[in-house]
Formats: structure tokens, C-alpha cells, sequence
């Protein structure tokens, strides 16, 4: 007992890594049960809490707090030789907070930077790029999360969470069908069962609004299920592989013209119908990925484990016509992001036009067209985005700091069929990032 007096003195003394570390040595020397040094750090946080909501102001049910974001400053250059070279310096800030409530419920939101697109002043989905231009005009900010989470069921062997709102892309995929900055608004429910500790089995199924049309009942949206299969090998967890495969699909997708969401990519077929251009294939694709993962010990001039990764993933639209399939392959080595880490890599990736909706994928990803497609939305020459392409990309990154990481990407991307043909559609297009996270 008198032990239990002399932590509880030292707990509001010390900060919370102290109090741990003292909780663990009197548990190892037998002074304390391990049940007793975990009733300690419950009090001892219960506490805290406490104090802190009185002298901020939350609401008891707040049990938490987190705000965090990140600013990217980049060179984004262009390169075709028929075209002149375009240069530009952009940026991409991001700010969000997340509330943890009682009774697994979480609420979030995030503001980032946009740029309007010229389609009736709507935000670009697929970028939050700003470009350094207009005389340091003000930039925009946008709502690029909203959501709810509740999450009934967690514990050793399952979690079960159920999300609303706009939010983090649930579905695990590469940007051959999601851009990495897309964060959908629907709902979506992620299951998670682990057999062991090498083994565990996730179920996503999610549901997307893509428009709300005023005049007819026929809005169109999308929806999926995704199953996958992620191992750890060996006890030193040096082999680690995952697997998955998704059904995905949209409906009423007549609706979705070229004027009624951001016309930011082309390259899906489109009827000539004069003043609407509605998609002219269906969208109900099949998508597979897998990756395998070895873990090096160590590795000259790198900080922990080294993985080598190999990935590839697929793609198939039965309802297309033609131009139906997209797939990738690549290898990285290293994974960057904490103190002296670094990643080098090389991917290749086609996309045919009708493999999967235009406005969804890669914005980074496009080719150089002569004339653009007349039912596109766009006119005249220049670089356009979306399905229709192949191409190479390399990159390399380095974290110096925890906080902080540099990175090059370069990208070789051609035209499947090229407008006109023959008119020397390839691109190579260089990216150089400097990335802070707070």
C-alpha cells in the first residue's frame, strides 16, 4: 500500500512517459501486480482528463483531441517538344482535427487548399494543389473531410467500424482507380477479423453519392466490396504479403456529363449527343491487387528494417466495349517517412480509356493531346489527364527528420490512341516535393 502512495505521489510529479516507466520497473521488481500498475495509469489518466476538459471547456464526452496536417511546397514541370515547356511552383496545405467521444463514436473534419476547375467554379476532387500565380491573388480552401465514425466492435479478435460523411477513401487501391487525394461522401463499413497474430482477414463495402440531380430520381452513384488477406510469414516478420480483390460499380451514370461534375479528365468514351456528351460504356469493373513485402535486418545508410516491395494490381470492365483493362507492376525499395529513412522506385501502368470512370483516377497521370476529343469538354492542344494512357514513372524520397520529406518523381506517359494518331503524345512531366507534416 505504501508503494501504491509513494507512485501516486510520483504521478503527479512526472510526465505521462515517466509514470509509465516507473509503473513498469515496480511491476518487474514484484512491488505491484500488473493489475494494480494498470488501475494506477487509469487514475492517473482519468485525471488528467478531467483537469484538462475543465480548463478548456469540452464536454465531458470529448475524451480526446487531435489536430495535425501537413504543407507540400512543389516544382510541377512539364516537357513535350511540340508544346513549350510549362513551369509551375505550387502548393498543398492541410489542416484537420479529430474528436475521440464516449462510446466509440469519432468526428473529424479537414481543410485544405483547391483550386477551382473551370467547370461553373466547382473544386477540383482529385487535387488540392495550389499554383503560385495572379499576382498573389488569395487561394481558396475547401472541405476536403467531414465525417462520423462509430466503431461498436473492438477488440483482440474483431473491429467492426461503420463511417458517414466525406471521407478517407475506405478501399484499398492504387491510383489506377482512385486518385490519392479523392475522399468520397457516402457511407462505408470496414470489417476487420484476426486469426492469429500472422494472419488477419478484412470486408469493406462502401456507398458514394457522385451527384444529386434536382429534376430526376436517377442520381448517380457508386458502390463496392472489397475482401482482403494480409500475412506476416515468419515470426520475425520478414516475409508479409497482402491480397485483395473488389467489386466495383456505378449506377445511373447517364447523368454524369461533362457539365454536372468537375470536368477535370478525359479519356472515357462519350456519345455525340450535342450538349450533354453522356458516358457511353457502363462501369462494373473487377479489381485485384497483391503485394509482397521482405524485410531486410538492416541496409548501409538506412534507419531500422529495410522492406522490398514487389506490387501489382488489375483492373477489368466487362460492360466496356473496347479499351477495357488497366493494370500495374512495380518495385520500391525502403518506405520514407520516419527520421533517415528513404524509398527508391519504378512502376508501370495502363489505363485503357474505358477501364474505369475518367474523373476518379491519377491527376498526376496524363499525355499531351494535339486535339482534344470532341466530346471531352476541352479544346485545343495541351496535357490532359484521366484514362487512354501508359507510360513509366520513377521516384525517389528522403526523411532527414521525422517531420520532414524530400521527394522526386518523374513521369514518361503517352496517349493509348493518340488525337490526332501519330501526333507524338508523350509527356514527361517532373515533380520535386519538400513535405513538412505537423
Amino acid at each position: 500500500m505504501g508503494a501504491i502512495t509513494a507512485v501516486s505521489t510520483l504521478t503527479g510529479e512526472s510526465g505521462a512517459q515517466s509514470q509509465d516507466a516507473l509503473l513498469d520497473k515496480l511491476v518487474s521488481k514484484g512491488v505491484l501486480t500488473a493489475t494494480e500498475a494498470k488501475e494506477l495509469r487509469t487514475e492517473a489518466d482519468h485525471d488528467f482528463k478531467k483537469a484538462y476538459q475543465s480548463k478548456s471547456g469540452m464536454p465531458d464526452w470529448v475524451t480526446a483531441l487531435k489536430f495535425g496536417g501537413d504543407f507540400r511546397g512543389r516544382y510541377d514541370g512539364l516537357y513535350n517538344g511540340q508544346i513549350v515547356d510549362r513551369n509551375r511552383w505550387r502548393y498543398r496545405l492541410r489542416f484537420g482535427v479529430t474528436a475521440n467521444l464516449m462510446d466509440d463514436f469519432e468526428v473529424g473534419f479537414r481543410l485544405t487548399s483547391t483550386d477551382a476547375t473551370a467547370s461553373g467554379g466547382l473544386f477540383d476532387p482529385i487535387s488540392q494543389n495550389q499554383t503560385l500565380e495572379n499576382n498573389g491573388a488569395k487561394k481558396g480552401l475547401a472541405i476536403d473531410l467531414a465525417y462520423g465514425k462509430w466503431t461498436p466492435i473492438h477488440n483482440s479478435d474483431w473491429t467492426v467500424a461503420i463511417t458517414a460523411g466525406k471521407m478517407e477513401n475506405p478501399f484499398v487501391a492504387s491510383d489506377l482507380v482512385f486518385d490519392k487525394d479523392y475522399t468520397p461522401e457516402g457511407a462505408a463499413v470496414q470489417l476487420k477479423y484476426t486469426l492469429n497474430d500472422h494472419h488477419a482477414f478484412r470486408l469493406i463495402g462502401g456507398g458514394f453519392v457522385l451527384d444529386e440531380i434536382s429534376n430526376s430520381s436517377r442520381d448517380p452513384y457508386m458502390a463496392g466490396i472489397q475482401a482482403r488477406f494480409d500475412s506476416t510469414w515468419d515470426a520475425k516478420q520478414r516475409l508479409q504479403s497482402s491480397i485483395g480483390v473488389a467489386l466495383l460499380g456505378m449506377f445511373h451514370d447517364e447523368g454524369l456529363t461533362n457539365g454536372a461534375v468537375p470536368n477535370v479528365n478525359i479519356g472515357n468514351d462519350r456519345l455525340t449527343t450535342p450538349g450533354t456528351n453522356p458516358l457511353q460504356e457502363g462501369f462494373n469493373p473487377i479489381y485485384v491487387d497483391a503485394s509482397l513485402t521482405y524485410n531486410l535486418p538492416s541496409f548501409p545508410g538506412y534507419a531500422g528494417k529495410f522492406p522490398i516491395t514487389l506490387a501489382a494490381d488489375y483492373l477489368h470492365n466487362p460492360a466496356a466495349q473496347a479499351d477495357k483493362d488497366g493494370y500495374s507492376a512495380g518495385l520500391t525499395f525502403g518506405k520514407s517517412g520516419k527520421k533517415k529513412t528513404w524509398d527508391v522506385g519504378y512502376r508501370y501502368k495502363e489505363l485503357q480509356a474505358n477501364a474505369w470512370y475518367e474523373e476518379t483516377v491519377d491527376s498526376d497521370w496524363g499525355a499531351f493531346y494535339l486535339t482534344a476529343p470532341t466530346t471531352s469538354g476541352k479544346t485545343g492542344a495541351g496535357y490532359y489527364a484521366g484514362t487512354n494512357l501508359r507510360g513509366h514513372q520513377v521516384r525517389a524520397n528522403y526523411s532527414p527528420f521525422d517531420s520532414f520529406t524530400f521527394g522526386i518523381t518523374y513521369y514518361v506517359v503517352e496517349a493509348i490512341h493518340e488525337n490526332p494518331i501519330r501526333s507524338g503524345s508523350t509527356i514527361g512531366r517532373l515533380q520535386v516535393d519538400a513535405l513538412w507534416r505537423f
